[in-house]
């Protein structure tokens, strides 16, 4: 349990507190919720060629007809510091 507590540690430092100025502990604590959201729910984890485990490979869009109508809908958390990006349904 160690080693992960200091991963989730090393990503949250580099992933948010070295890029954010800390005002109070109000702000400390708003801005971890805010990381914790999005590392749990949202945050790629990274697996082998990007894959979740147990699932399969997507097959790769190579079309450029099919590129240009993917609508991506891209949303900003803590002022621009984390981007969630997902499909448009």
């Amino acid at each position: 349990m160690k080693s992960i507590m200091e991963r989730w540690m090393q990503t949250c430092r580099r992933e948010l507190l070295d890029r954010t100025l800390i005002w109070n502990h109000r702000h400390l604590l708003h801005a971890l919720r805010e990381f914790e959201q999005f590392y749990n729910a949202h945050r790629p984890h990274q697996g082998i060629a990007n894959t979740r485990p147990l699932h399969p490979l997507p097959a790769p869009t190579t079309d450029p007809g099919q590129i240009s109508r993917l609508d991506i809908r891209k949303r900003d958390r803590l002022g621009g510091v984390l981007h969630e990006y997902q499909h448009a349904a």
